[in-house]
């Protein structure tokens, strides 16, 4: 039996991400890459901007993704996108017209095209290989309306008005301003003839007089009323073409135009990830819990920067981390310019995309569905205001603490390091401390290693330098403990001896 009701292929109530943890974690960068300039950008962005928290609708997004993974599945959708998005160009050219005969032949190629695209997917998808609830919902849906009374009309009455249009000759006479216009009375056409007549007179390659016409869409007064015309000279097929623009007018249903919006959100970021799969980098269905903190994830990247990276041909540095048991909060340490600022935006990144129900970067992962995602990244002072920098760092952590839940995500990037080493230790404990003891999950970059020993909850972890060479960096961040060096590099670059200043310096 056919679904009265519409599909829904994207289900879940969302809840936003901020604006400062999408900017902190570069999350808008990746919204608008995906969106691009495509029409239905706003729902994209509104789509991807949006976390859940239930775990069954973020399976069934992932679901529909895995079957858009079937070549097969995802070019034929992307033809029924790609017709859908001809229909809507048709109806606003219709929109832009004032001339009546001309709106109605808008009307009717739209329609044509819509039904040529919903008995297309319609016939295509009974067989085809798909598994998840919202596409079989969505199935069920377009194969009822596709067999329905009002379908079945508007596709016969379509091509009638096309085949009775289509069969209509006229000729067009113009003498100086004069224009006649009467039915074609099987007149001779001497073009054929008069070409093999100066065929023999054709000496090589010559200069090219024809003139192009103009093949915008729109209609100039000639045109239109030269259409008037014809519309005298056969009335009853401009009649009949006036009662199909009355009685289809608002021919797309809505549970199709819906199905057509949401499913460019998952074309869109497939089509996005496709160079980065084609270069090498994995994408994964990550495992996904409200309760569950243990988390992990393998090869995993930030995708924003591996968006330019891969662009540019250059390499893309992979990271594993893991949660388990007790253990909530990462404290991440190392030389400046190491990877740290990137791997705790991959870290965020991960967890709001599994939250949306997309592929993440890695070849395997299992991540929390937080209620907020919080952050605070190093910002620079804005002279305007009154406050200092360590001010304004306090009462953006005091905001975080006060909003955070047992269910949030908490990521702190460098903060505290416009103050002394014992006051960023004392500070540093403080924040680490309130967040063990709500029990969230968190990042903590920090220059302050004896963090990184905070207790059972915390997992040190380091970005590497290349054995030997203390300049070169792996962009690896490894779980290890803090080596007690992170401080005297803040240090020595502060004061401009670190091996890259003093070698530039030095001239050796």
């Amino acid at each position: 039996m056919a679904a009265d009701t519409p599909a829904v292929l994207l289900p879940g109530v969302p809840v936003a991400t901020g604006s400062d943890a999408q900017q902190d974690l570069n999350i808008d960068q990746i919204i608008a890459a995906v969106a691009g300039d495509r029409e239905e950008h706003d729902l994209i962005a509104r789509t991807m901007s949006g976390r859940l928290r239930d775990a069954g609708a973020v399976r069934d997004r992932q679901r529909v993704f895995q079957d858009l993974d079937d070549r097969s599945v995802f070019e034929e959708v992307r033809r029924f996108a790609a017709r859908m998005g001809e229909v809507r160009a048709r109806l606003r050219a219709l929109d832009g017209s004032s001339y009546r005969y001309h709106r109605a032949g808008w009307l009717l190629d739209a329609a044509a095209i819509y039904c040529d695209a919903v008995r297309s997917l319609a016939g295509y998808l009974p067989a085809a290989r798909i598994g998840s609830p919202p596409l079989l919902a969505f199935r069920e849906y377009l194969t009822g309306y596709a067999a329905s009374a009002g379908f079945t009309t508007l596709a016969a009455d379509t091509q009638a008005r096309k085949d009775a249009l289509g069969r209509i000759r006229y000729c067009v006479r113009i003498r100086g301003t004069r224009v006649d216009v009467a039915r074609y009375q099987d007149e001779a056409d001497y073009s054929a003839e008069i070409l093999r007549t100066f065929e023999r007179f054709k000496q090589g390659a010559v200069k090219d007089y024809r003139v192009s016409y103009r093949t915008e869409q729109g209609m100039n007064h000639v045109a239109a009323q030269i259409l008037e015309l014809v519309a005298r000279l056969f009335p009853a097929e401009f009649t009949a073409l006036r009662e199909y623009c009355d009685q289809h007018a608002a021919f797309v249903d809505d549970g199709i135009r819906r199905a057509d919006q949401e499913l460019q959100f998952y074309l869109a970021y497939l089509e996005h990830i496709g160079p980065l799969r084609a270069a090498g980098l994995r994408f994964c269905y990550p495992e996904v819990s409200a309760t569950d903190k243990a988390i992990s994830a393998t090869d995993t990247f930030d995708l924003a920067l591996a968006d330019k990276l891969a662009a540019g041909g250059k390499p893309v540095v992979t990271n594993d981390f893991q949660l388990n048991g007790p253990e909530r909060v990462f404290v991440v340490t190392g030389p400046n310019q190491g990877g740290k600022t990137t791997f705790a935006r991959t870290f965020g990144q991960l967890h709001h995309l599994a939250a949306v129900g997309c592929p993440v970067p890695g070849s395997a992962a299992r991540l929390f569905l937080p209620d907020q995602i919080f952050t605070h990244f190093e910002r620079q002072e804005d002279l305007a205001a009154l406050s200092g920098k360590l001010e304004d760092d306090l009462s953006r952590v005091g905001v975080i603490l006060r909003s955070a839940t047992p269910d949030s995500v908490v990521i702190l990037n460098e903060i505290f390091t416009s103050t002394t080493m014992h006051d960023a230790r004392f500070l540093g404990t403080k924040l680490l401390t309130a967040i063990m003891r709500l029990d969230a999950l968190g990042l903590y970059v920090t220059f302050v290693d004896e963090l990184a020993s905070s207790g059972e909850q915390v997992v040190s972890m380091m970005s590497t330098i290349v054995p030997g060479n203390p300049a070169e960096r792996t962009y690896r961040v490894v779980r290890k403990p803090a080596d007690g060096l992170a401080y005297a590099l803040a240090i020595a670059e502060r004061h401009g001896l670190t091996y890259e200043l003093l070698h530039d310096r030095l001239g050796s």
